[in-house]
């Protein structure tokens, strides 16, 4: 009997232990140079702390944490956040097996994040452009819909997919065959046809009453999947992400979101600059790169290196991108052309990381209480090209910025008993 209680009590105190390494360290950062994005502005000798992946105090008037850090002043900003591109869902462009972002049979359900790699060779180096988390979309099929964006952080662990289904992709504008109307009508009527088939479903729901739970749940039940996608739009739980540029298809956009109550963001939108006040007013934001500044169709004949500022000017959330996620690293260069071209440093970083949260949702970029715990200290200013990232915090945990490249780098340029064509 007494080995039992024994036994019994070793368990117990294993399994606290376990418990008790198994919490994170909390971590307090001094003396930063605080770029918090939010009406704080910057805040100098500041500091945050972090507790299990989360803010939990900035500038406390006592620091508690198992671990501080000293920033020596250098600037903190919440870490960048890249969106619509295929991070993690392809490695070499050129070899057709290692792409999975897209599928001729893909529709509206098409979860790509079941593919998601986060071991990919891009991930390490997408950090060391100072980017913590990627909103990754699929590239779709033969469908209008092309899938739904993931959000991702940059880890590079199993676990780094953290929200699943986020976004509806649409893509809508000109078409190689056929008309744009089409899709824009196929769009308006998929919207009508599921509102009214949720208007009947609720009517049988409410008639039967006197009828058991179960029966009232099995009525629910039968929308079909893509239904119930289209149901989570209706309801605003899931923004719809339209590729567009025309400002007709734009307006048209408007229209649907006005109608159906939708929470549209627009992709592209090299046209966005003709409606600025419409767009401003119905609270739109706008996805695109600051570098489009050439017409790459009729479509986007108002490119322009200055849109980014004119459309932030005019009170609309800017969140720029890059799509090619072998370049997503470049997207601190990307918000300092913007700058270049009148974005103030401040619109700039929000650009790359609050008004990207707010798009798709996430509860992140930002340096605020209750925010996800993704940080980068700089050596100097972000958007300078010779800057580097000094430190990066992932849920509160440092990760390197080592990447394949740098290995290669020190493999080619280190003196070894290697034949010379392995060395310099």
């Amino acid at each position: 009997m007494k080995k039992i209680k024994l036994f019994k009590a070793s368990l117990v105190a294993l399994a606290l232990a376990t418990i008790s390494s198994a919490h994170a360290e909390s971590l307090a950062i001094t003396n930063a140079t605080i770029h918090t994005v939010t009406e704080q502005g910057v805040l100098t000798n500041a500091t945050v702390v972090i507790d299990d992946g989360i803010i939990t105090a900035i500038n406390p008037d006592e620091i508690v944490a198992d671990v501080t850090f000293d920033a020596m002043g250098k600037i903190l900003t919440p870490g960048l956040i890249g969106a619509m591109n295929a991070l993690g869902l392809v490695e070499v462009n050129a070899v057709s097996r290692t792409r999975d972002a897209s599928d001729k049979k893909a529709d509206i359900t098409f979860d790509a994040s079941l593919a998601f790699n986060p071991r990919s060779t891009v991930v390490p180096y997408t950090r060391k452009g100072g980017i913590t988390s990627n909103v990754t979309a699929p590239s779709g099929g033969e469908s209008m819909f092309k899938g739904q964006t993931f959000v991702v952080d940059m880890s590079g662990e199993f676990d780094s997919v953290y929200i699943k289904e986020n976004a509806v992709i649409i893509d809508l504008g000109a078409k190689s065959s056929g008309s744009r109307a089409l899709n824009l009508q196929k769009l308006r009527y998929k919207l009508e046809d599921t509102q009214k088939a949720l208007t009947k479903a609720a009517e049988e729901v409410a008639a039967q009453k006197d009828k058991k739970a179960d029966d009232k749940k099995e009525t629910a039940k039968e929308l079909k999947r893509d239904e119930k996608i289209i149901n989570a739009l209706l309801a605003g739980e899931k923004p719809l992400v339209a590729y567009a540029d025309r400002a007709t298809d734009l307006l048209e956009l408007l229209k649907l979101k006005a109608e159906f109550n939708l929470d549209l963001v627009i992709a592209g939108g090299a046209d966005a600059i003709l409606i600025s006040e419409q767009l401003a007013t119905a609270k739109v934001p706008v996805i695109f790169g600051a570098l489009d500044n050439l017409p790459s169709s009729f479509d986007s004949l108002h490119s322009s290196l200055e849109n980014t500022a004119k459309l932030t000017q005019a009170g609309i959330s800017v969140a720029l991108a890059i799509n090619d996620a072998h370049n997503l690293y470049q997207l601190r260069f990307e918000a300092g052309n913007a700058v270049a071209n009148g974005l103030t440093k401040d619109q700039a970083l929000a650009a790359v990381t609050a008004n990207v949260a707010d798009a798709f949702n996430i509860n992140a970029g930002r340096i605020a209480v209750g925010k996800k715990a993704d940080l980068v200290l700089w050596s100097a200013d972000p958007f300078e090209l010779s800057t580097k990232v000094d430190k990066m915090w992932i849920n509160g945990k440092e990760t390197s910025t080592q990447s394949r490249q740098d290995e290669l780098r020190k493999r080619y340029t280190t003196n070894s008993d290697m034949p010379r064509g392995y060395t310099k």
